[in-house]
């Protein structure tokens, strides 16, 4: 074993590696008996493609290049096919990410056709939640539609599109089951015996894990939703996913208690202080899945989502046994065999089934396979931290590790503190090889799950109501504090890290604290006063009203937490990543950013990437993020990685 400072280990797992293995297998689904899903293709542009595995186990890309299985509704997408097995073959009806049309095809039965037409208005048209029903000759979906030229100018429906393809240059073709009621609505999903539909929807200002309604409707003789009626929800209520049991029953997730819980036509199936559900960021995630027996297939814990099964005449769930410890939001079953996709601190996503009869659990796709030796991998530690007010803070630890190397005795590791997106979300404990290439190179990591992120109930989650900016500062120092006073960090050489919410998070570090000597900025937020009023997506136009306050209430406050405001207080370096397709968070949020920061001699850099929205999908993008970064803390916090290309830093 070497004797080498932290910093300087050599590394098999480089940043072509990471940046290869970036993105999981999601959206599983049956067609048939068979199992297919989409997956990343990191080195194909960052597209997405359609799997199947066939009968004998083996895998075939459906789709080739360059069709990519992705939809932009509400811009974060969610369930993007769906597919029926008919006499002649599987029909399948998919989004295709460049022209956001629906496509149908038979697999062997020539190119896709398209089924919706473009339009030329704002974001044209858009579709998610295809659900094919051949026997009424259409796809139930949600449509999103624009109506202006402004990023809000929009209305979203639930629509039946033709299969015989006479909606591919006819708007008029479609047709809309339902008036439109609310801002957002999620797929409909149609009862047993056909008679009924029950959909989510809500409204600005609230998010869906704010408050949403599970709506049903009558199924008239037309095709047409009647006699629509709210069954639970409203404002403090989250309903995260609806379903219909094959014998009738409505089955939901709600969190009336403060917790996501499972119900059945309103009485509650297995009452704890955990969660069975998460919060809504794509339309047609699934955490629970009903079985043809009447047992429910569930994702359930506190922080970690589990795969269970509940009974629930019983309310007892029994955990699927393996080596998985975390498992997404993409649940789907058949029978008595439940799909899902499954990772653990030691192996990536990979496609498990589950049989609920025997409750034998085993990978059927896209198997986890060590990249490089799996000693290099990260050994990480589940902690709680103490906060301001004595409150809890929930964190995953991630040490230096190499087989190979130590460090001196008496030095202290430098620490990367990674603040996660949403903020509403919550950073998953899953084999990452991009905390792999920090850490194995004698760089730790410890991600924090900061008050507001979902995992651990409502209370926790309101923690950040208007707070962002800080709470989530204040608990991502608190660690980076207390793994410093404790002798696992030096304090010299602590950073900070984070894309999207977590890049807010990370900037508004940088400038309303002296915890961190650098910091790494991905795709964030910046300027709430522009951010909050045009500068993004539909979606998340108002999540401000929450996050931060009514802007009417109190306009003073977007501009007083906003990091542009504040650049001035921003004297440690820092790298600023920004994909120039990024209408989530725009490009101007940093190029307003960078203004106020001229001629202030702080050593920076900017790095923009020409097809790249919010977050980064293509392999050389990632290289690129990834070794600059690695440069960052090399020049700022004295390492000396080798073989990593300089980041050229600006003052």
């Amino acid at each position: 074993m070497s004797t080498l400072s932290y910093g300087s280990w050599p590394s098999p797992v480089d940043a072509a590696l990471a940046a290869a293995h970036d993105g999981r297998p999601d959206d599983v689904a049956f067609v048939g008996d068979e199992v297919w899903w989409t997956a990343p293709r990191p080195t194909e542009g960052g597209r997405r493609t359609l799997v199947r595995r066939h009968a004998d186990g083996t895998e075939e890309p459906v789709l080739p290049a360059p069709w990519n299985v992705r939809s932009r509704v509400i811009e974060y997408g969610g369930r993007p096919w769906g597919a029926v097995q008919t006499d002649s073959g599987p029909l399948v009806v998919f989004v295709n990410f460049a022209d956001q049309r629906l496509y149908a095809f038979t697999p062997g039965g020539g190119e896709p056709r398209p089924l919706t037409p473009l339009s030329t208005v704002g974001g044209g048209l858009r579709w998610i939640e295809p659900d094919p029903y051949p026997e009424r000759g259409e796809v139930w979906c949600v449509l999103e539609e624009f109506t202006g030229e402004g990023p809000t100018d929009l209305r979203r429906v639930p629509v039946a599109v033709p299969l015989d393809g006479s909606a591919a240059g006819d708007r008029g073709a479609v047709r809309e089951l339902a008036p439109e009621r609310h801002r957002f609505v999620t797929g409909p999903r149609l009862s047993p015996d056909g008679h009924r539909a029950a959909w989510l929807a809500w409204d600005h200002p609230r998010m869906p894990w704010d408050g949403t309604e599970l709506i049903v409707a009558e199924v008239g003789p037309e095709g047409t939703f009647q006699d629509a009626r709210t069954l639970a929800g409203g404002p403090e209520e989250s309903v995260a996913q609806a379903d219909w049991a094959p014998d009738g029953t409505l089955l939901h997730v709600s969190d009336r208690t403060g917790w996501w819980n499972l119900y059945r036509d309103g009485q509650p199936l297995c009452a704890r202080e955990e969660e069975f559900g998460g919060p809504l960021w794509k339309l047609g995630q699934r955490w629970f899945a009903p079985l043809d027996s009447g047992l429910i297939a569930v994702l359930h814990g506190r922080g970690a989502a589990v795969l269970g099964i509940l009974d629930p005449e019983t309310g007892e769930v029994v955990d699927a046994a393996g080596p998985w410890t975390e498992f997404a939001p993409a649940l789907a079953a058949h029978g008595e065999r439940v799909v899902a996709v499954g990772a653990s601190a030691h192996s990536g996503f990979e496609v498990v089934e589950l049989d609920a009869r025997t409750g034998r659990a085993r990978v059927i796709g896209a198997p986890h396979e060590d990249a490089t030796d799996p000693a290099y991998y990260p050994q990480p530690q589940i902690r709680t931290f103490q906060g301001p007010d004595g409150r809890e803070i929930h964190a995953h630890l991630y040490p230096p590790h190499n087989p190979g190397c130590r460090a001196p005795d008496g030095e202290l590791p430098p620490y990367v503190i990674w603040a996660h997106g949403g903020p509403t979300s919550r950073a998953p404990l899953v084999l990452d090889l991009e905390i792999a290439y920090f850490t194995s190179r004698g760089i730790g990591v410890a991600e924090v799950n900061y008050g507001g992120s979902s995992g651990h109930g409502r209370e926790y989650r309101n923690r950040l109501r208007e707070q962002w900016g800080v709470v989530d500062v204040e608990d991502c120092a608190a660690v980076a504090v207390a793994l410093a006073e404790e002798g696992t960090a030096d304090p010299e050489r602590l950073a900070v890290r984070g894309g999207s919410a977590g890049g807010w998070t990370s900037a508004a570090s940088l400038a309303g604290t002296d915890v961190y000597a650098c910091g790494t900025i991905l795709y964030p937020i910046l300027d709430l006063t522009g951010w909050g009023t045009g500068e993004t997506h539909d979606f998340e136009s108002q999540y401000l009203e929450s996050l931060i306050g009514p802007y009417a209430e109190v306009p003073d406050r977007y501009t007083e937490r906003s990091p542009a405001q504040h650049a001035e207080s921003v004297t440690a370096p820092f790298l600023l990543l920004q994909g120039l397709d990024d209408v989530i968070c725009p490009p101007v949020q940093c190029e307003r950013f960078l203004e106020r920061m001229a001629g202030r001699g702080v050593p920076h850099a900017y790095l923009t990437f020409e097809g790249e929205g919010h977050g980064f999908r293509r392999a050389e993008t990632m290289v690129r993020a990834l070794e600059a970064e690695l440069s960052l803390y090399a020049q700022t916090l004295g390492l000396t990685p080798p073989g990593v290309p300089t980041l050229e830093l600006s003052r």
